[in-house]
């Protein structure tokens, strides 16, 4: 009984991965972070001046920041959509959706 010892392994080229922080994603997390930074500094525009069409500055604002926070919500979504396809493109990415459909494990 002989025991074989099997070949040594070639090293196969190190796939350049990306950085699990990239520019999209820490954008995306500014701009989630602006409407809530906005709201929650209450004494910024606790007062009653200036007025808009009669509404005290205090419920304007507010109220102006529901589509101001609607906006930085989608812009937050886009880039992270971006980010997305950069790593489903990039070299070496595993397609999870695939794995899933074909019964393997993503």
């Amino acid at each position: 009984m002989s025991s074989q010892v099997p070949p040594p392994r070639t090293a196969e080229p190190a796939q350049a991965a990306l950085p699990v922080v990239s520019a999209e994603r820490v954008l995306a997390v500014l701009s989630l972070l602006v409407p809530i930074v906005a709201l929650l500094w209450v004494s910024s525009y606790s007062k009653v001046t200036p007025e808009l069409g009669g509404v005290p500055f205090f419920y304007w604002y507010q109220i102006l920041w529901i589509p101001v926070s609607a906006l930085f919500t989608g812009a937050a979504y886009l880039l992270l959509n971006r980010d997305a396809k950069q790593r489903k493109a990039a070299p070496g990415a595993v397609d999870t959706a695939a794995g899933a459909k074909a019964g393997g494990r993503p």
